[in-house]
């Protein structure tokens, strides 16, 4: 790592290729259009000088950087839940854990979407808009509450793992854990070489979010090279009011869930969430960005590692309170739009499958749309109107999973407080966890 280099923390090198990455996609959409001011034939195939940058080299980058995020997600999950499980010395612990987590997450999805509706109807973004669309929508119908806790078991842990399903790679390691801790000498063994495993797996994540800033430059260049300046005008009205409520929800009611049930800081909390927040907009994937999640929780903000390695992969899965928001804010958007009418009954019923449709379902880009469709089915409402909000989507999508990483977060630190497992000198010191930001790639050089 050059000089230079050590000059800036990681969150503002991540901040200047987030912003050098927006400048230069906006400028590149300006200049050219699709068809490019320059072609050549590369393998038979013509290709713009527009199509290199963005399709080709700003495409393939982002890949990359999301594919290195994505490979630690099931290792990293998987290793830390065990050695959390097998160091339990309370097994009953367990069981507290998972009732304060889920309630938690359960009560803040329903707060959200709540509050998205309530704001929806008071300002009406679909009042007076005539839009209509010719594209369609496939609606997936909403599990039911059994159906939701029958694939929490998986029948293969390894195709589980092999397919990232993170509810079931939970349940496997739990039980693999307490199994462990149960063993005697045999399980202390296998814990020992888990623990160096995990640290590790840890060491890869500091590695990557180094290079963080550069993957968020090419998403960011693809991102606004892409997206239309009319398309977001058009919906200005909705896409504002999702953005509010985003923020009103991560401002407002984490903060006050934090200072009620641990009496700590929220400013602190949100101070120590630039990082991980940063990844979480770049990659619009809460499961991209666990591990970034997971260093910030016990690194700066002191969560024990029994703790950090439950409640963060379970609020990865079931935690959307953004998607929560943007399901709100847009079931009464297409109800207004096509003139239908919501009862109270509806209302409730929003808010019931938009909580229930969390449950299980993976925190990936565009799950938001999935679940919106269920949800505009169960009130009778086309699902085809969701065509109408896909255009500004995306970005929206970038700043609800930035909201709801930060959920799983104060979830994480108020259950730990909770359970005596948060190191408060730890998460008030504003310098914890900075030296794990940065590596001497020196190290690394033997002629250094």
């Amino acid at each position: 790592m050059t000089q230079s280099e050590h000059k800036y923390s990681l969150t503002t090198r991540i901040f200047i290729g987030m912003t050098a990455g927006i400048i230069l996609g906006v400028l590149l959409q300006l200049l050219f259009d699709d068809s490019g001011d320059f072609v050549i034939s590369i393998f038979g195939s013509e290709l713009s000088t527009y199509g290199i940058l963005v399709d080709g080299i700003f495409s393939t980058l982002g890949k990359i950087f999301i594919a290195s995020l994505k490979m630690l997600v099931v290792p990293l999950v998987f290793v830390s839940l065990v050695c959390g499980t097998s160091n339990l010395s309370d097994p009953s612990k367990l069981g507290r854990l998972g009732a304060k987590s889920v309630g938690l997450y359960v009560v803040t999805t329903a707060i959200a979407i709540t509050l998205a509706m309530s704001m929806a109807l008071l300002v009406s973004p679909g009042e007076g808009l005539n839009l209509t669309t010719e594209a369609s929508y496939a609606a997936k119908e909403a599990p039911s509450l059994s159906q939701v806790i029958v694939n929490m078991f998986p029948s293969n842990p390894v195709d589980s793992m092999a397919k990232g399903n993170m509810l079931q790679i939970i349940v496997f390691a739990v039980l693999f854990g307490v199994a462990m801790a149960m063993t005697g000498e045999a399980g202390k063994r296998l814990s020992a070489i888990f623990e160096d495993i995990n640290t590790v797996i840890m060491r890869l994540v500091t590695i990557i979010m180094n290079l963080a800033p550069y993957g968020v430059f090419v998403l960011m260049a693809k991102l606004f090279a892409t997206i239309g300046a009319d398309t977001i005008f058009g919906l200005a009205k909705y896409f504002f009011l999702v953005l509010f409520v985003l923020i009103l929800h991560a401002l407002g009611t984490y903060s006050l869930l934090l200072k009620l049930l641990t009496g700590l800081s929220p400013i602190t909390l949100f101070k120590k969430m630039r990082d991980a927040a940063l990844f979480a907009f770049s990659t619009s994937s809460s499961s991209a960005t666990l591990p970034v999640t997971m260093e910030t929780a016990r690194n700066k903000l002191g969560v024990g590692n029994s703790v950090s390695s439950f409640t963060l992969p379970l609020g990865a899965t079931i935690n959307m309170d953004g998607t929560a928001i943007m399901q709100g804010v847009a079931t009464v958007f297409i109800a207004q739009v096509y003139g239908v009418d919501l009862s109270f009954g509806d209302f409730m019923m929003v808010i019931l499958t938009a909580t229930l449709a969390s449950v299980g379902t993976a925190g990936v880009p565009g799950v938001g749309l999935i679940m919106l469709a269920m949800v505009l089915q169960q009130v009778n409402l086309p699902v085809e109107g969701i065509a109408l909000i896909i255009g500004v989507d995306r970005l929206l999508d970038m700043t609800r999973t930035a909201v709801n990483i930060t959920g799983d977060c104060m979830v994480s630190c108020a259950v730990a407080k909770g359970e005596g497992e948060l190191d408060v000198d730890v998460f008030n010191d504003p310098n914890a966890g900075a030296k794990e930001e940065e590596i001497d790639f020196k190290h690394f050089d033997k002629n250094a």
